[in-house]
């Protein structure tokens, strides 16, 4: 029988896309491998590759359509020995069932039935529907393989033919007692959100504005740092580091460092020393994992870069290894790739920290939302001249900048939050140790 193209995860936090553009059209032959579509995420735009061979039957998601949600049914693949009559009433009304309750209406008289199409052979234990390629039944078929009974390594499990291909048939289990239908996974909590869009669009009833749809970035952004603020217990710790000693040891390391080309920013230096103060502080360095923690050995830093629209946290690994100079063309080019929306999706996921960093548009002080599953993220503001006292007492006029770290109290607890915060001052007030 055909077989279902699905809307792919392209990334963890991935729940829905934009078919942007299709690279094949309807007759077009393919193999495993050959690029089908281009799919914009909620972070980037991503090229998505077909895993069997055969013919593109039907297109069901147009190009340019937004919102497809995760498995939804994109295309129809034929496959050998199959054609365009083969594909079902079911594939055909595909994207129509992406905007409803996944039920068709009935025939008059008729029940409603879901818009899926039969499984390959009867389903799994559990319930489950079984996804498999033309190929892979062909095979099964032929060597009396139960489709039920092997686990695919293909795109949410799918069985494809290198999982059939030295299977053997395994002996026919003993007839059990009718099991109790599997219980459905509970619905995902909504989130409280406040008004809705009709009870706002109320109260500014007969004002001029213009409605702004959400992207896909957006309504991610939107929801992760909702579920933040409402799961995450912050608390925050604020210091204050003197930067002129950073400045001018800076401006000396340019000007060596101007032949190759390279220019060191004070962000440049924030991330090394925040690297480095994740491996003095190693309980700092770790993630909240649900029921545990993961203590992490290397400093994956995540420096957030705003976009339109969003922003982006590229993350730079093994921060601690790398030289400022390193560490500067590094930056350099991730910020310049999400800003063009480019980077893959290992890129920018991961990390145990992040820093935040508006001191460029004169924002003082600030407190950041903790980006799960971090265990803190670092708010820096802008160096500011003003009056301080010195260690023997004496008034003098420095360059201050303000720092909040947003921590996690389930991973990190005060006293380790400001020993890590401790190091980090110490580092930027010293950077020559930066170099040791």
């Amino acid at each position: 029988m055909p077989t279902e193209i699905l809307m792919p995860a392209l990334s963890p936090t991935m729940e829905e896309g934009t078919l942007a553009k299709w690279l094949v059209k309807e007759g077009d032959s393919v193999a495993s491998g050959d690029i089908l579509a281009e799919i914009e995420t909620d972070k980037a735009t991503m090229e998505f590759e077909a895993v069997d061979e055969g013919v593109i039957g039907k297109i069901l998601i147009e190009a340019g359509t937004d919102g497809v949600k995760v498995n939804t049914p994109i295309a129809v693949l034929l496959g050998e020995d199959e054609s365009a009559d083969d594909i079902g009433t079911s594939a055909a009304a595909a994207p129509e069932a992406k905007a409803d309750t996944g039920a068709k209406a009935a025939p008059e008289g008729g029940s409603a039935a879901p818009v899926t199409p039969a499984p390959a052979s009867a389903p799994r234990a559990d319930g489950t529907r079984i996804f498999a390629s033309p190929l892979a039944r062909r095979i099964a078929a032929e060597k009396g393989l139960d489709l039920s009974q092997i686990k695919g390594s293909g795109p949410h499990g799918r069985i494809v033919k290198a999982d059939v291909s030295d299977a053997k048939p395994a002996a026919a289990p003993a007839p059990a007692a009718a099991a109790a239908p599997a219980a459905a996974a509970p619905a995902k909590a909504a989130m409280a959100s406040g008004p809705s869009a009709d009870q706002v669009a109320r109260m500014y009833e007969g004002r001029d504005y213009a409605e702004v749809a959400l992207d896909g970035m957006r309504k991610t952004v939107a929801a992760r740092l909702t579920e933040a603020k409402q799961t995450i217990p912050h608390f925050y710790l604020r210091r204050e580091v003197q930067l002129d000693a950073l400045m001018a040891f800076r401006a000396d390391l340019n000007k060596q460092l101007e032949a190759r080309g390279v220019k060191l920013s004070v962000n440049d230096f924030i991330i090394k020393a925040s690297a480095m103060a994740l491996q003095a502080v190693p309980g700092c360095n770790a993630v909240w994992a649900g029921d545990r923690m993961l203590q992490m050995k290397a400093s994956d830093v995540a420096v957030a870069v705003a976009v339109e629209g969003g922003l982006f946290t590229p993350v730079l690994k093994d921060a601690h290894l790398k030289s400022l100079s390193a560490l500067s063309a590094e930056m350099k080019d991730l910020a310049g790739r999400a800003r063009n929306k480019k980077l893959a999706p290992h890129e920018y996921i991961g990390g145990s920290m992040a820093i935040s960093n508006l001191g460029m548009f004169g924002i003082e002080n600030f407190d950041a939302v903790i980006n799960p599953p971090h265990g803190s993220i670092l708010a820096v503001g802008a160096g500011i001249r003003k009056p301080v006292v010195g260690k023997d007492g004496e008034l003098k006029v420095a360059t201050v900048m303000s720092m909040t770290l947003s921590v996690d109290h389930r991973v990190i607890d005060g006293a380790l939050g400001a020993e890590f915060l401790r190091e980090v001052v110490s580092l930027l007030e010293n950077p020559v140790t930066m170099l040791a």
